[in-house]
C-alpha cells in the first residue's frame, strides 16, 4: 500500500507537468523537481556538510552554516555548526520535498542525519538519526538524497555483504521510516530482459525527469575502493577494474529498470536540461574525463553518446561535479586533480565547447550555482582518503561572482584554519522561502 501511494504521488506529478501546471524554479539547478519552499532570489545561507578530521576541533562530521548574503554584516562568517558526534565520511545531502528538512549521509558508517532547517534557517538542528540504513536495506554508502512527494529516494554506492559496487536504492517516507529497497540490475539476473544485459549493478547519482517518466542512475565504485587511499587504489590493477561503466533508465511510475546504457569510466553526477521542451541529460565520467549526452533517438529509445573531452583525459583531471545552467545553455565542471573549474557552452549539447577555465584551488570538488547563474560556490574535499596531502591539502569554500566572462572571488572560508574539517556538499538556505501550492498538494497525496 505504501508503494502504491508513492506511485500515485509520482503519477500526479507527471500529470501536473503534462497538463501544463508549472513547477517553480528551484534555487539550485540540481535539486529534485518536486521541491517546494524555493529560493527565488539571493540565498542567505550556505549549508556545508563537512567531514570531520581527527584532532581538529571535535573531530566529528558536522553541518556548517555560512552567511552568504553580501548585505549581511556577517557575510562570509560561520553562523552555526551542528556536530553529529562522530566521523562517518560525510558526503552528500538533500532536502525533503517541502524543504523543511535536510537529510545528510555518511559513506563509511552509513548513518543518515536529518536536520530541521525551516524553524530557524540560520540555526539548523539535528532532529533525527537513522542508524540502521544498512540493516534495513542491505545497502551501505547512502549517497544521493532525492526528494519525491512525501518520500526520500536514496541512491547508495555499495552493499553490506561484501563492500563491492553492486548496490541499489532505498525509499523512505519523510518521517524517516524505511519503505523498501530497489536493486540495481545485474547482468546475471537479466537473462529474460535483453535491454538489461550488460548491467553491472553499480550506483551513484539519481536524477528524475517527471515529464518523461524517467529516473536516470549512474555508477561509481564500492566501499572497498572509496575507503582506500587514492594512491594505493590507483596502483591496484584489480581494484581499478571495480568501477561502474553504465547508466540505468528506470520507469518512474513503476520504479522498474528498463534499459542499461554503456557509459564507460564511472559516470557520476547527472543533470537534466531544465529548458522548456528539452528531453536530454548530461553526465561526466570520472576515470575517462568525458562528457556524455543521454537523449532519445529517432526511434524513441534512450541512447548515451560521448560528446567531448574535459581537459586532457590522458592526465586524468578527474571530473567530480557538474552544475548546469537553468536555461540548459551552460555547464560548470570541477576537476579534482588539477583544481580547475571549467565552463562549457552547451547550447548545442551534441558538441559542448569549453569557453573558460580557472584554477580555483589545489584541489576542488563540489560546485553549486545560483538559479540566476550569477553566483558560483566551490568546495574542496572529495573523500578523506582521496584528498591531497601536505601543502596541497587546502580545505575551503569559495564564492565567485560570474558575469559570463570570468569568475571573481568574493568569499574564501578556510575550513582548516577554523578547525571545521573538510567541506564537501553545499546547499542553499534562506530566511523567507515560501511553499508553492501545487507541490504541497503532491506531498499531501503522498502522505495519505
Amino acid at each position: 500500500m505504501q508503494l502504491n501511494r508513492t506511485m500515485r504521488a509520482a503519477t500526479l506529478a507527471v500529470l501536473m507537468l503534462g497538463l501544463g501546471v508549472p513547477y517553480a524554479s528551484a534555487d539550485e539547478t540540481c535539486n529534485s523537481p518536486y521541491m517546494s519552499n524555493l529560493i527565488k532570489g539571493q540565498e542567505d545561507y550556505l549549508y556545508v556538510w563537512t567531514l570531520g578530521v581527527k584532532g581538529m576541533g571535535d573531530g566529528s562530521d558536522k553541518l556548517v552554516t555560512l552567511d552568504v548574503n553580501p548585505k549581511s554584516p556577517k557575510f562570509g562568517q560561520v553562523v552555526n555548526q551542528v556536530s553529529v558526534g562522530g566521523r562517518g565520511e560525510a558526503h552528500h545531502a538533500g532536502f525533503t520535498d517541502d524543504r523543511r528538512f535536510l537529510w545528510a549521509g555518511g559513506l563509511d558508517d552509513s548513518k543518515i542525519y536529518v536536520f530541521d532547517i525551516h524553524s530557524d534557517p540560520g540555526k539548523p538542528k539535528l532532529v533525527n538519526t537513522i542508524a540502521d540504513f544498512d540493516k534495513r536495506s542491505g545497502l551501505v554508502g547512502p549517497h544521493t538524497f532525492y526528494a519525491l512527494p512525501g518520500r526520500m529516494l536514496i541512491g547508495a554506492v555499495s552493499n553490506a555483504k561484501d563492500g563491492g559496487g553492486v548496490t541499489g536504492m532505498a525509499l523512505y517516507n519523510n518521517k524517516g521510516d524505511f519503505i523498501r529497497k530497489y536493486d540495481m540490475p545485474v547482468a546475471a539476473n537479466a537473462s529474460t530482459a535483453p535491454a538489461l544485459r550488460g548491467a553491472d549493478g553499480y550506483g551513484y547519482d539519481l536524477a528524475i525527469n517527471p515529464a518523461k517518466n524517467v529516473i536516470l542512475s549512474s555508477s561509481f565504485t564500492g566501499k572497498n575502493n572509496y575507503m582506500m587511499p587514492l594512491g594505493a587504489l590507483m596502483k591496484d590493477q584489480a581494484a581499478m577494474k571495480q568501477f561502474g561503466n553504465t547508466m540505468v533508465v528506470w520507469n518512474l511510475k513503476a520504479m522498474r529498470p528498463e534499459q542499461v546504457l554503456n557509459v564507460p569510466g564511472a559516470p557520476l553526477e547527472i543533470r537534466w536540461s531544465l529548458a522548456p521542451n528539452e528531453d536530454w541529460a548530461i553526465t561526466a565520467t570520472a576515470l575517462t574525463s568525458r562528457l556524455w549526452l543521454v537523449k532519445k533517438d529517432a526511434k524513441g529509445q534512450w541512447q548515451a553518446k560521448d560528446v567531448g573531452a574535459i581537459g586532457d583525459p590522458a592526465k586524468t583531471p578527474l571530473p567530480v561535479d557538474i552544475s548546469m545552467r537553468a536555461d540548459g545553455k551552460g555547464l560548470w565542471v570541477n576537476t579534482f586533480m588539477d583544481g580547475t573549474t571549467r565552463y562549457f557552452d552547451i547550447s548545442n549539447p551534441q558538441a559542448p565547447r569549453q569557453t573558460y577555465a580557472k584554477k580555483t584551488g589545489s584541489q576542488v570538488n563540489m560546485i553549486s550555482q545560483s538559479w540566476d547563474g550569477k553566483r558560483v560556490y566551490v568546495s574542496s574535499s572529495l573523500l578523506a582518503n582521496w584528498d591531497k596531502t601536505g601543502a596541497e591539502n587546502e580545505q575551503f569554500v569559495k564564492l565567485y561572482a560570474w558575469d559570463g566572462k570570468a569568475l571573481d572571488e568574493k568569499m574564501n572560508v578556510d575550513f582548516y584554519k577554523l578547525k571545521l574539517g573538510r567541506p564537501h556538499h553545499m546547499k542553499f538556505g534562506a530566511k523567507g522561502a515560501q511553499a508553492t501550492a501545487h507541490a504541497g498538494a503532491a506531498t499531501q497525496v503522498a502522505a495519505r
